[in-house]
């Protein structure tokens, strides 16, 4: 028999690293990615919502649906290198779910969902430094790009996507890359996955009515290894720091695998977490200086969609840190900083909110366990910084995305057919005058969005009463409703874009004279000429 083989590239962020094709990752924001994950009972309906910030600048813009397939016994997913090379085989399975990608997939036929943010070891301490050099020495060939879409071409559950994940972690060992903190969720449950290098992996249940937050560190720290029902581990996880000094079970000390396996306590990390906390539970008085945060809190309300997509857009409006606020933001108080280091020596960075400028994708899913699979999970996706975008429902049961998903790319012409670069269109048109144009977006955006948080849940619960009688209609009936809306809101988005071109060109106000603030001409200098 021949056998299929799936020819499956490594995804470019471990090829960047192995090959040094770019001076540093920081530089380039490939790996700096932020996510929020919430407990079904930590949200005002139910439902588990998790979230994912891929801040990678020169990341892809598309996203299209990928649909299930059948596979003969004895196919094989064979993993190539960049250059071609054969890195590894693992048996294909008889069946794999449908599911919708952008730069890796996002949500399954089945309800299962995915996010990720790449966690670098701080290599300033001689400890960083001997953790580094041993934990990127692994010569397994397992990486979040691919196999996380593997994973979720086979996971019904977000348990079952970390016991398959942790499998093959341990079969194929990790690549010699930084470590991850990956967010399962399935409606019922939310998943907090970390994999440190090698062989080693750990994994938690989110307490229901409480929410984590991931932002380039590693953070599971407080976690009983005894507990079966809501840990999950690799058998070695302690026994490994053990044999290489790293930790003394009788030292009375508890083990923090982040900690020992993935150690980093810097700002640009913390802040944003602190900033997430902050906003959904304030009444903790948690402080933007601390050196650790609660590794889960129970929010001061339940949070919705949009809840917690204003935390992904947030620049931290209002606290000492606003990126609108001083010389940087200019006088339209613009938060984007754009990268401004000359080397990878250079230490010096702005100021690193959640919200970037660079943020190629994003999505929020949102899960509801009390409907059938195919109709209970909703991908809320979008495309660069997400506070001037804005976000399309989706599903991973619908049978294909519109034309404009599926083209535009970043190095490429300006495509106004491709809903990518229309989203970075508007984000663009924003920055003609920020602080009124951004006033102008949320006017436009977020009515419609208020609809669509309420018509979604009443279109899946009809989809889910015909479901048991027909499921052909009620899943023909969302991908109809999700189609149409998406293509409604792409062609609007792009209205927007040349209202605000229109509006604030040239720096008028719809071609009225609008002169910069006078703080703004006390710095630059404005002065005296004669006419």
């Amino acid at each position: 028999m021949n056998n299929k083989k799936i020819e499956l590239s490594r995804i470019f962020l471990k090829l960047i690293i192995i090959t040094g094709l770019i001076m540093s990752i920081s530089l380039t924001g490939l790996a700096d990615c932020t996510t929020v994950s919430v407990g079904k009972n930590a949200s005002v309906d139910g439902t588990t919502i998790i979230s994912y910030n891929c801040d990678c600048g020169m990341c892809p813009i598309d996203a299209r649906i990928i649909p299930a397939k059948d596979w003969e016994e004895g196919d094989v997913i064979t993993i190539r290198g960049w250059g071609g090379e054969v890195l590894g085989e693992i048996p294909q399975v008889p069946h794999t779910f449908q599911y919708v990608q952008n730069i890796m997939a996002v949500l399954n036929e089945k309800g299962v969902a995915v996010g990720e943010t790449t966690c670098p070891i701080d290599t300033s301490t001689d400890y960083g430094q001997e953790v580094e050099k041993v934990m990127f020495s692994s010569e397994g060939f397992v990486d979040y790009g691919t196999f996380l879409t593997i994973v979720l071409e086979r996971a019904s559950t977000a348990r079952e996507a970390v016991r398959i994940f942790g499998d093959f972690i341990e079969t194929y060992k990790w690549a010699p890359m930084e470590a991850e903190t990956i967010n399962f969720a399935d409606g019922n449950e939310v998943w907090i996955f970390e994999v440190y290098g090698h062989d080693l992996w750990c994994a938690f249940k989110l307490p229901d009515d409480e929410v984590f937050v991931s932002a380039n560190a590693a953070r599971i720290r407080n976690i009983d290894l005894d507990d079966t029902e809501n840990v999950m581990h690799s058998p070695n996880i302690v026994s490994f720091a053990v044999e290489h000094g790293w930790y003394d079970p009788s030292s009375g000390e508890p083990f923090s695998p982040a900690d020992i396996y993935a150690p980093n306590r810097k700002p640009y990390s913390l802040r944003r977490e602190w900033r997430a906390f902050d906003l959904m539970a304030p009444s903790l008085g948690l402080g933007p200086h601390e050196m650790e945060y609660p590794q889960t809190v129970v929010p001061d309300k339940k949070l919705s969609v949009h809840d917690v997509y204003k935390i992904m857009g947030d620049y931290y409006a209002g606290t000492e840190y606003d990126l609108t606020k001083g010389p940087a933001a200019g006088p339209w108080g613009n938060p984007f900083r754009y990268t401004n280091q000359s080397s990878r020596e250079d230490k010096r960075d702005w100021e690193r909110s959640i919200n970037l400028h660079r943020t190629s994708t994003f999505h929020i899913t949102q899960i509801n366990g009390k409907l059938p699979d195919p109709i209970k999970g909703v991908a809320w996706m979008g495309v660069g910084a997400p506070d001037s975008s804005y976000i399309t429902p989706l599903s991973g049961s619908m049978s294909s995305l519109p034309d404009c998903f599926m083209i535009g790319a970043k190095g490429e012409d300006f495509q106004r057919d491709s809903q990518g670069w229309v989203s970075l269109y508007v984000q663009e048109m924003t920055t003609l005058r920020y602080n009124e144009a951004i006033q102008d977006l949320y006017a436009y955006r977020d009515p419609k969005l208020e609809m669509l948080y309420q018509v979604v849940p009443l279109v899946q619960e009809k989809a889910a009463e015909i479901y048991q009688t027909d499921p052909d209609a009620a899943l023909s009936l969302l991908h109809n409703f999700y189609y149409q809306n998406a293509l409604g809101l792409f062609e609007s988005w792009k209205k927007l874009g040349d209202k605000l071109l229109g509006k604030y060109a040239m720096g008028y106000r719809n071609f009225q004279t609008a002169p910069y603030p006078e703080w703004w001409n006390e710095i630059i200098g404005f002065g005296y000429i004669e006419r």
